[in-house]
């Protein structure tokens, strides 16, 4: 029985691992959506990995130092910069947060509104997660 109970324990102790690593992640990918709205750029660099990536649906892409610029210059200013439907998978050091978000301001003085599924890809670091690469759909009709 105490054989039982070691083994159990052991196994158990990934899994709870996995479930606070996703925690973590859904909180800064949270948190990371709230420093977009709030035109944050200090926050989102915290975040953003050095080599980050940000492919669209229209297949553009971004790195960090473009999101950044977009955020310091106020390119778009949210009214709505948030996500539902979210859900993290851990897989190690790698986690992928998927969820369906809805933008809604404007972009060069016009009224801009989308909703959008996208997954954000976190890394482990010695640093703790960083946000490494995003893949954003088209927009939903």
């Amino acid at each position: 029985m105490k054989r039982l109970t070691l083994v159990l324990l052991l196994l158990g102790t990934p899994v709870m691992a996995m479930a606070d690593d996703a925690a973590i992640v859904a909180a800064l990918d949270t948190k990371y959506q709230a420093a977009v709205k709030a035109n944050d750029a200090a926050e989102m660099d915290h975040i953003l990995a050095d080599d980050f990536v940000l492919v669209t649906g229209r297949g553009k892409s971004f790195n960090k130092a473009d999101l950044l610029a977009t955020a310091r210059n106020k390119d778009v200013v949210y009214e709505h910069q948030e996500d539902t439907s979210q859900t993290v998978r851990v897989w190690g050091d790698t986690a992928v947060v998927t969820a369906l978000l809805w933008i809604k301001g404007t972009q060069g003085g016009q009224p801009i509104e989308r909703k959008l599924w996208f997954s954000d890809t976190y890394v482990r670091t010695k640093d703790g997660w960083k946000y490494a690469f995003g893949q954003a759909s088209l927009p939903l009709p």
